[in-house]
């Protein structure tokens, strides 16, 4: 080979050195094992084929291979609907650190408030700008709103004694002058609008009877899915009353949806007793019941199919309770929006007249507003409540004991939330 073409291969191979090099290709390896870890993958798991997991956990590698690449612009569309909080609490460090430009759409409140410099708001068909984060947000777009219908009505009081001083003077020689003048000012006037005001979101839940306590028992129990299967669990001891409130955290597959089979009665315990109050009625809330309504029928069609032998008035009450009414009733399930079939889903259980309420991730599909509705119902509720969530805003607003689902073991964790986000803020620092 001729020195001068074996100087130009030495070029070129010189260059795609550099260029890795920018690209920090030798610590590719090491960079996706840590985003992998930070959303919950172990080093076996992430050694895995991808087929091997649930819709939930191939998310979860999407979100991941987004946040490997590093683009100018990242779109996340509610990137912790299928998170635990531990790699939520994760994703919000990672995001902090961001260099490029972040575009999301999240119900996750403190989510929003730990990544968001700006929020824009999709209102009245048009979009509104507001800088700093979800409160700031919502405190500024209130204040902004309010003045704005304060110079509304201010404007039409004005536009109202004007005019009336014009049609009473409009014939007054006199005053023609003064007349004419008004008239000038009216067009001068900009065109104001009353504020469209969303309408708040109400959600309402039965009343219903006390039960008495004891209510809900699981009295050391054990469970493994088969003989040849590790236990899950291994000497549970917990105890609800009738007005409890219990959010149920941990790590994707820890055994949480388990759990709330064990209080449901769908799984026997393998050694140990469940034991139930004969006058309680369960209601119990999750993703897939959503995701298996009948698409064809219309949202009354599927109340009258679920809970026959009820007026059609008492099938839109239902409804209304949930912020479905009008002709909303009569849209087939297709045409609705995530909420809106989640809302459904909501109506249907509270037909059923439920004591107690076991909810499975109850936030996904809802909007921030209504993550707010259902926790306000949720504390009005006479009966008890358990429930799985990631979402921060409704542990705070419903619940007064925190369950952690760690080691085949649940414990009610002194010092709740607070306390919980400590241990995971801690574990994640020793991680780093």
């Amino acid at each position: 080979m001729a020195e001068e073409e074996r100087n130009k291969y030495s070029d070129q191979l010189n260059k795609l050195y550099i260029e890795m090099e920018s690209l920090g290709l030798d610590k590719a390896p090491a960079r996706a094992a840590a985003i992998l870890y930070g959303l919950g993958f172990t080093p076996e798991e992430q050694k895995k084929p991808t087929k091997e997991f649930s819709g939930g956990w191939r998310m979860r590698v999407a979100l991941a291979r987004a946040l490997f690449v590093k683009p100018d612009l990242l779109l996340l569309d509610e990137p912790t609907n299928m998170l635990d909080m531990r790699a939520v609490y994760w994703l919000e460090g990672h995001l902090q650190d961001w260099e490029g430009t972040i575009l999301t759409v999240s119900h996750d409140r403190k989510f929003l408030n730990e990544i968001c410099t700006d929020i824009v708001h999709l209102h009245t068909r048009r979009l509104d700008h507001y800088k700093g984060n979800y409160d700031n947000f919502e405190k500024t777009m209130t204040e902004k709103l309010s003045q704005q219908q304060r110079e509304f009505e201010a404007q039409q009081q004005l536009r109202a004694h004007t005019q009336e001083f014009i049609d009473k003077f409009r014939y007054n020689a006199k005053r023609a002058a003064m007349v004419q003048s008004r008239i000038k000012m009216l067009e001068r006037l900009p065109v104001l609008h009353a504020v469209e005001f969303e309408s708040e979101v109400h959600f309402r839940f039965p009343d219903c009877e006390s039960v008495g306590n004891p209510v809900l028992q699981l009295d050391d129990v054990a469970f493994r899915y088969n003989p040849d299967s590790p236990y899950l669990f291994r000497k549970l001891n917990l105890g609800t009353h009738e007005n409890s409130r219990i959010c149920i955290v941990g790590e994707n597959g820890a055994g949480k949806t388990t759990l709330l089979k064990l209080l449901l009665g769908e799984h026997e315990p393998t050694t140990g007793m469940r034991n139930v109050n004969r006058r309680l009625r369960i209601g119990y809330f999750t993703q897939h019941h959503v995701d298996q309504l009948d698409l064809d029928m219309s949202t009354i069609e599927v109340l009258a199919h679920k809970n026959p032998g009820k007026t059609q008035e008492e099938y839109r009450a239902a409804l209304g309770r949930f912020g479905l009414s009008g002709d909303v009733a009569l849209q087939a399930v297709y045409s609705l929006s995530g909420g809106q079939k989640s809302r459904l889903a909501f109506a249907n259980l509270a037909l059923m007249n439920p004591n107690y309420l076991i909810l499975d991730e109850p936030t996904n599909h809802l909007d921030v507003e209504t993550v707010e509705a259902l926790g306000k119902a949720l504390n009005k509720f006479t009966g008890g409540v358990v429930l799985v969530s990631h979402d921060e805003r409704l542990i705070e607003l419903v619940c007064k004991e925190l369950w952690v689902v760690k080691d085949r073991m649940v414990t009610n964790l002194e010092g709740g939330l607070d306390e919980y986000r400590k241990q995971v803020y801690k574990q994640l620092q020793l991680a780093a």
